[in-house]
């Protein structure tokens, strides 16, 4: 709290109140390119409200980025760490915060145009449903200081915002490596009372490795109607998404580095479908000048359905996932005129998240079922509510204090011996929260925050099911931050973040087991330093650097792992970077060169196995713009040809590291085309 406590003295010296009508930095948020702004001032409190560290990527740096995964995306964003399984449909995943991107604990929430869009264990495969080309923006909040969102939200939260409004028609087709082939497709058409969006998105190609061809499509509609008194707004939001894909498996480590495009034999049937569908309603309205209410509610689907053989001596599992999420999301916001106050802002919210889960398993030979491992049926729900308040004594001071509060209920059968079991018991989950910002000039704010978020058990392991008969606590993750944004010149900004996340007793899912439950990591800490800098020289020239340097403890293990006491928690690397620049050569040609990176990892939670994953990829692009509303597109990826690698250590079937190799050098040729 000292980093609370210290500001908001120096925030009340007479300093500060000489210096306030000078202030212009009110948050702590960095955005990247273009963002379209909508809504009304009299709505919910924005992601800016949240005074952490917050980025928000425009619509102008993503929609060409070469990439066949949405999550790829995020290679633009600081601090956010890439893991590239590389495995068809198990394609990767992105985190942050010192957590890992293994599925072991899933800490990221994700939200599609603030729609809840984690799976039940906290992936996020419902993220490839949207292509960049669709996007307006993607909002990455990091910390502990959100009130807004409960489960999942246990590092921060990332919202994916697709194009609402505007009258445009968009063609871009891409053929590149490894027979990649693309078309997406974008309209939109708005009159004095409607908005309309259409998007299609087909892609194709037979990747890097042999056995990884991946056949995808995507569609989606918006349609949102504003009367002409403009007293309230009220939309649906339809998405559709299939993939299939080939999976070509973990290679040991001699064969990964001498024939990274092979795949082994045993993996000759090894495949993956997956279906999802979103469905939501929007609905905004002022109730007084000082009041507006707004609301959603959803309805996800997720039909997964993957054939996996890690080793050789393994058996060829069958994988099958179904879910069913219904959800209400709805917040009050009051902004009364305070006199003795500069401004003012009280909201409160409430969401529902249910879950209809079902989760099978079967032993296979060339996906020719031998025998049933898992059968298990399981509701999970949760009910959670804030309040929070946004205050402002002077124009330079904003406080935000918040408190949430969620419950989590459900049940669970196992279908292979009609047994059921309760939900842990888990209580009253409560996380008080608190922001500050202090801008006392043009050039810089200081911000700081604290605050709890929380981590319950997925899928088995959030009932009681024997040999445990007694109720497990949540684990409590509670968080700092500090920080300063600066801007000391028009054409510089940029943030320096300090931080640290405690857990109270952190649980890892068991991503192999049959019985789907989890190991007690216990007592962890987490901590880290996060650097930003957006350079404007001139008008031509853009260029970023970020660098973030994360470390992390397990400070009391688990009885089953003592010999982790101290050690680090496995598949995090030290440090993450990305660097680059973007050069109008001529009003109609834009160069562009990026890297990103990172450092080796541990494999395991004792630290013994050795540690993989490091390195630093090059890439060069080139747009040019034939006509107004056609442009050429070229992007050479990992220009180096530089081995890299996802690494994980099995403990069953290997009994050694496997690896999962990245993608050669790759090109890409794109047009797009606006009429």
């Amino acid at each position: 709290m000292w980093p609370v406590f210290s500001i908001g003295v120096l925030a009340l010296s007479p300093l500060s109140l000489v210096l306030a009508e000078a202030s212009k930095l009110e948050n702590s948020t960095l955005t990247l390119g273009a963002v379209n702004v909508q809504g009304s001032a009299s709505g919910p409190l924005s992601t800016n409200s949240v005074l952490s560290s917050i980025d928000i990527l425009g619509a102008d740096i993503l929609e060409k980025m070469p990439v066949n995964y949405s999550w790829e995306l995020f290679s633009r964003a600081p601090g956010v760490m890439l893991t590239e399984f590389n495995q068809g449909t198990t394609s990767g995943k992105i985190s942050f915060r010192g957590f890992n991107g293994e599925g072991e604990v899933n800490a990221v929430k994700l939200l599609i145009d603030g729609i809840p869009s984690n799976s039940n264990d906290g992936n996020m495969p419902y993220m490839d449903m949207i292509f960049p080309m669709e996007l307006d923006s993607i909002e990455v909040v990091r910390g502990t200081s959100d009130a807004r969102y409960g489960l999942n939200n246990i590092a921060g939260n990332v919202n994916m915002l697709t194009r609402t409004g505007g009258d445009y028609n968009k063609v871009r087709l891409r053929y590149g490596s490894f027979n990649t082939q693309e078309a997406q497709l974008a309209k939109g058409v708005e009159s004095s009372n409607w908005t309309q969006n259409y998007f299609f998105a087909y892609q194709k190609s037979d990747g890097y490795r042999n056995h990884a061809e991946a056949d995808k499509f995507s569609m989606s509609g918006k349609w949102f109607y504003t009367p002409d008194d403009e007293s309230y707004r009220i939309g649906l939001i339809a998405r559709h998404y299939e993939t299939e894909a080939q999976e070509p498996g973990y290679l040991a480590e001699g064969d990964a580095r001498h024939h990274p495009e092979m795949t082994n034999r045993f993996n000759a049937t090894d495949k993956g479908t997956r279906r999802m569908n979103q469905v939501s309603m929007h609905f905004d309205t002022d109730l007084a000048d000082t009041l507006a209410w707004s609301a959603k509610t959803y309805i996800n689907t997720f039909d997964d359905r993957r054939w996996t053989e890690y080793w050789r001596t393994s058996s060829q599992q069958e994988r099958d996932t179904y879910e069913t999420q219904y959800g209400l999301l709805t917040s009050l916001t009051w902004r009364p005129d305070v006199s003795w106050l500069y401004d003012f802002a009280l909201e409160g919210g409430a969401d529902v998240q249910q879950q209809q889960n079902k989760s099978e398993r079967y032993r296979t030979k060339d996906r020719v079922r031998l025998a049933t491992t898992r059968d298990q049926r399981f509701d999970f729900d949760t009910h959670g509510a804030y309040v929070q308040a946004e205050i402002k004594p002077v124009e330079s001071l904003k406080i935000v204090p918040a408190y949430r509060v969620d419950r989590i209920q459900g049940n669970f059968t196992n279908e292979m011996t009609n047994a059921n079991y309760n939900i842990n018991d888990y209580g009253l989950i409560k996380q008080p929260k608190i922001s500050v910002v202090y801008s006392p000039w043009d050039i810089v704010s200081f911000y700081a925050n604290w605050g709890r978020t929380f981590q319950v058990g997925a899928g088995a392991a959030a009932y009681k099911i024997p040999p445990r008969d007694t109720d497990l606590a949540p684990s409590i993750n509670e968080g700092w931050e500090t920080g300063i944004k600066f801007t000391p010149a028009d054409w510089v900004d940029g943030r320096v973040a300090h931080w640290q996340q405690e857990a109270s007793g952190e649980v890892s899912r068991r991503l192999n087991d049959p019985s789907g439950e989890s190991d007690n990591v216990g007592e962890t800490r987490r901590w880290g330093y996060d650097l930003q800098i957006n350079l404007h020289p001139n008008d031509r020239t853009e260029i970023w650097i970020g660098y973030s340097w994360q470390y992390s403890k397990i400070l009391q293990p688990s009885a089953t792992l003592p010999d982790s006491k101290d050690q680090e928690i496995d598949h995090i690397p030290h440090h993450l970077y990305n660097a680059g620049v973007s050069y109008d050569a001529t009003p109609a040609l834009q160069l562009t060169a990026w890297m990103n990176g990172q450092t080796n990892y541990y494999l395991e939670r004792e630290n013994k196995k050795g540690t993989y994953g490091g390195y630093v990829l090059m890439n060069l692009g080139a747009t040019y713009k034939v006509t107004q509303s056609v442009s050429v597109d070229l992007q050479l990826k990992n220009l180096t040809n530089r081995y890299y690698e996802y690494v994980w250590y099995d403990p069953d079937g290997a009994q050694a590291s496997l690896h999962s190799p990245g993608d050669g050098r790759a090109f890409y040729t794109g047009v797009t085309v606006e009429f």
